[in-house]
């Protein structure tokens, strides 16, 4: 491994404290302070980014994916990629709002920012107030560019950008009763036996391995160097499910799929999914989903 400074020899150092190295890249995209008028209106559309949108005076009216949300002073929404929008005054009067676009390479918080399902966080939540002053300090910046960007200007957003992330992790440690030291660690070793759990799906689908083949979530602890039931506590503490409730979701949507392709038969799907026989698999099938195979089929009709 090449390494990016030469440590000092041993015995010399007195106290030492590593830090992990940190490689994460931030976009920020159509950043805006606005103040509106009450007639204002934006036509739905939706965006390849992550949205925060927050209000600091007035009302506004959002409409998400087919639900309306009433945006108060103090109140923020975060929008996820592909979500559909629209946006007007909630009571007819002017209203201002701050506005930022982003996208992050970073897995643990794209995984946490998939958790947190709300869309809206009124100004009371633990997470407003965690982020509240962070969205100040943005807004301020913000008021101090006309024209241009300058380059102090630029470092002090993604600086705040990156301050609002380390806040919106500590709040999500307190509302998910997760503890504060070593709750990033926890997650990632959450997203790493979810990857795993998702690849055992892939496995037995691709390569036609039986459903109750010996590799499973004993295995995957024992490749990660855990305990099984260290796998079982932290990946329900992260993802709210065991990990065999994920795995069994994950067989359960490929079922599904399959079922909806009407071309194949459900001998050919208990086979293709790694089933001994078709008996076996009707009698999962209808334990996670509570019909058999063809209930299933016909009531898709």
């Amino acid at each position: 491994m090449v390494s990016a400074f030469i440590p000092p020899a041993l015995g010399h150092s007195i106290s030492e404290t590593i830090i992990p190295d940190v490689k994460t890249t931030l976009n920020l995209f159509g950043m805006h302070l606005r103040k509106v008028r009450g007639e204002w209106s934006y036509p739905i559309h939706a965006h390849p980014q992550y949205e925060f949108n927050y209000v600091l005076e007035g009302e506004q009216l959002l409409v998400v994916n087919n639900h309306s949300y009433t945006q108060k002073a103090g109140d923020l929404v975060l929008l996820r990629p592909g979500d559909s929008h629209s946006s007007k005054s909630g009571n007819g009067k002017s209203f201002t709002y701050f506005c930022i676009h982003f996208d992050i390479d970073d897995k643990i918080l794209i995984s946490l920012l998939s958790r947190l399902d709300h869309v809206l966080f009124e100004s009371e939540s633990t997470i407003v107030h965690k982020l509240g002053p962070v969205f100040a300090r943005l807004v301020e910046i913000s008021g101090t560019i006309s024209g241009a960007i300058t380059m102090s200007q630029r470092m002090r957003l993604q600086s705040a950008v990156f301050d609002l992330f380390g806040q919106l992790w500590e709040a999500f440690s307190i509302e998910a009763n997760l503890p504060a030291s070593g709750t990033y660690e926890k997650v990632e070793l959450a997203h790493q036996i979810r990857s795993r759990l998702q690849g055992l799906v892939y496995q037995q689908f691709q390569l036609e391995l039986p459903y109750d083949s010996h590799y499973g979530i004993d295995d995957i602890a024992a490749d990660l160097g855990i305990s099984p039931s260290h796998c079982y506590r932290v990946f329900r503490q992260v993802f709210g499910v065991s990990p065999r409730e994920f795995l069994s979701e994950q067989m359960l949507h490929e079922a599904k799929v399959l079922l909806d392709d009407s071309s194949l038969s459900v001998s050919q799907i208990s086979s293709l999914l790694g089933y001994r026989d078709i008996a076996h698999f009707s009698r999962q099938f209808k334990r996670w989903y509570g019909k058999s195979p063809r209930e299933y089929r016909e009531e898709d009709k």
